[in-house]
């Protein structure tokens, strides 16, 4: 299994790289193109509440829910990285599903908690911009590893036989990369094409964070061809990779229930669950989000829906995916153990 860990770590530093070049390139047609605009300093994001009373407790709720998101992620990472047995696969993609749930969540809760607690809710728009471009790119990110990961559950039970020679490590890799590039171009694309809106004074963004939907309804400018590339490229982004993932599970289900064995029907739904959970939450509060955003005056349905597909979903994937598994129960065991004697 060294193979995977050779092209997972060439393909993070290859993607990182890539990512920063990105944007880079995006920041400067900012400055290119500002004697065009109207320039603003900074939008101001009103956040969830604006009862001083409460503050103290949201700062408490999400820096524990933070907290709990990115040490749960890690310490899966950490159990797939020091365990043989877990080299596969479906683990490799699971240990880069955890990456990017704390690449995403740290996106934007570590600022929404800067503002809270500065109880300052302004935000620049070169911050804006960052905030929004990485947003897309780990959110698309989530929602593609999804997809490939209900693949592979699909061959290991559908063609079992032909796995191992299936989801090769040069697969797993090239699935990796493409749902990188795929991410990164979407996300530039859409920056860029915000690059070239105009606003009219410092703005006021009804959300915790830099969303773009809300922003381009702050435009002065006309929006049409953004919000038509927004909606149709977020509806095939989302479109596709849930019309697989369905398709998956309903030959996997067929396939299920053509086995005779109840030991094996049970396995093969054991290690489904904790994907169709995951897949729940996360297309579940992510059409919420959808849905709120297209809307004229967001309500506070559209920001609880936000935290659920934000915060919520990536902490909770570490605990859904590890107690409704036995071999990852037994690392993570292994790993405190580790731990205990090496103090």
């Amino acid at each position: 299994m060294n193979e995977f860990q050779v092209y997972a770590t060439f393909l993070f530093c290859h993607c990182l790289n890539t990512i920063l070049a990105s944007f880079h390139k995006a920041i400067s047609v900012t400055y290119m193109e500002t004697e065009n605009q109207t320039v603003i300093s900074k939008f101001i994001l009103l956040g969830l509440s604006d009862d001083a009373d409460l503050q103290p407790l949201l700062i408490g709720l999400f820096l524990s829910m933070y907290l709990v998101c990115v040490t749960g992620n890690l310490l899966i990472i950490l159990a797939i990285i020091s365990e043989s047995n877990l080299h596969t696969p479906m683990y490799f993609f699971l240990s880069n599903l955890s990456f990017t749930d704390i690449c995403f969540t740290s996106t934007i809760v570590p600022k929404m908690l800067v503002n809270i607690q500065k109880q300052n809710k302004g935000i620049t728009y070169e911050g804006c911009l960052t905030q929004m471009y990485f947003f897309m790119t780990f959110a698309g990110l989530d929602n593609l590893l999804l997809t490939v990961m209900a693949y592979d559950r699909f061959v290991a039970i559908c063609h079992p036989l032909h796995y191992t020679v299936i989801m090769n490590p040069r697969l797993c890799g090239l699935l990796l990369l493409l749902s990188w590039l795929i991410c990164l171009t979407y996300s530039l694309l859409q920056s860029l094409m915000v690059l070239r809106v105009s606003f009219c004074k410092e703005t006021e963004i009804p959300h915790f964070f830099c969303e773009l939907a809300q922003i381009l309804k702050l435009a002065c400018s006309d929006t049409l061809v953004n919000d038509i590339v927004l909606y149709f490229v977020t509806g095939l982004l989302g479109i596709i990779p849930l019309t697989g993932i369905l398709f998956s599970y309903s030959r996997i289900i067929f396939s299920i229930m053509g086995m005779s064995s109840s030991g094996g029907k049970y396995k093969a739904f054991s290690t489904c669950g904790s994907h169709l959970s995951v897949v729940s939450l996360f297309y579940g509060a992510g059409l919420g989000v959808y849905l709120t955003s297209g809307t004229a005056h967001p309500s506070r349905k559209g920001s609880i829906a936000s935290v659920m597909y934000t915060i919520v979903t990536p902490m909770l994937n570490p605990f859904i995916y590890s107690l409704r598994n036995r071999d990852m129960k037994g690392a993570l065991r292994r790993l405190f153990t580790r731990g205990t004697y090496s103090q």
